[in-house]
């Protein structure tokens, strides 16, 4: 399987059968290069937050791919409805959901009905949350926030004990605090045996999952 990052929390998740989107956001719009992607069977949100739904991004991907499959919530069906995109609360073949609550982000923002995604049986995309319990081999881990600090992920990470962590939901840090931090848990759930991946936006991850 081969995963790219794009800044926040958007994910390109690569098989040799199946090609798919994970919340494709505002921030991660401008380093996602659609052009040069020529295939999408799925796009994947989690939630409606803008930085995990950017429509804009979204409806250029719909205009070069009219038949892409787009789960989400029942909200934000509802929202891309009135958009004139087509989209399912309905898990697609493949795809299971399981319970993983958006932490609380009130008063800042309304709170958002949101799935967790287990893909392929293989990963594991909780959206905003720390409040979910089962992951599968690969866990998108989401790492600072608002709603939640980089020590309850780790110890969310130790718990679980996935085979491998790709961050996401970091766009709040620096790079600089961001490689500081990734090299200390790299260290720490290393110790584990578990992997945990230092993604730069754009460059591709092939993670073994034959092991």
């Amino acid at each position: 399987m081969k995963i790219t990052k794009y800044v926040h929390s958007c994910l390109l998740v690569e098989t040799p059968d199946r090609i798919a989107i994970f919340d494709p956001g505002a921030m991660s719009y401008s380093a996602f290069n659609i052009n040069a992607l020529d295939k999408l069977d799925d796009i994947f949100i989690t939630h409606i937050h803008q930085d995990h739904l950017h429509l804009p991004f979204i409806q250029e991907l719909v205009d070069k791919f009219p038949d892409v499959r787009i789960t989400s919530t029942k909200e934000v069906v509802e929202m891309l409805k009135n958009e004139g995109i087509k989209a399912s609360s309905e898990a697609p073949e493949g795809v299971s959901f399981f319970d993983s609550p958006h932490e609380n982000v009130k008063p800042l923002f309304p709170q958002p009905e949101e799935i967790g995604i287990n893909y392929l049986d293989l990963l594991s995309d909780p959206g905003d949350s720390h409040s979910f319990t089962q992951t599968k081999k690969i866990l998108a881990l989401p790492i600072t926030a608002p709603w939640g600090g980089s020590i309850r992920a780790l110890n969310l990470a130790l718990d679980l004990k996935p085979k491998y962590i790709i961050p996401i939901h970091d766009w709040h840090w620096s790079d600089e605090a961001r490689k500081s931090t990734y090299e200390r848990f790299e260290k720490v759930l290393g110790k584990e045996g578990i992997t945990f991946y230092k993604p730069e936006t754009g460059q591709a991850i092939e993670v073994d999952t034959t092991n």
